[in-house]
């Protein structure tokens, strides 16, 4: 199963993407629907009135993980 080890923020500092253990670059929504559907691990959906979203489990919202690029 895989799980997220880097984060790409924009100029907000908002997450757009994640990279993954198995290499991969993934939007927020495809991270998202992954996810839910149990292919990465360590994430938690929490939902919101308009749309769902992630939060690292253990960490304090993905403010430690690497950036990406």
């Amino acid at each position: 199963m895989e799980q997220i080890i880097a984060v790409e923020r924009n100029y907000l500092g908002q997450i757009i993407s994640f990279k993954t253990s198995s290499g991969r670059v993934i939007s927020y929504r495809k991270a998202l629907l992954d996810a839910e559907s149990g292919m990465i691990d360590g994430l938690n959906i929490t939902e919101a009135t308009e749309e769902n979203g992630l939060s690292a489990r253990f960490e304090d919202n993905f403010e430690n993980y690497p950036l990406i690029y």
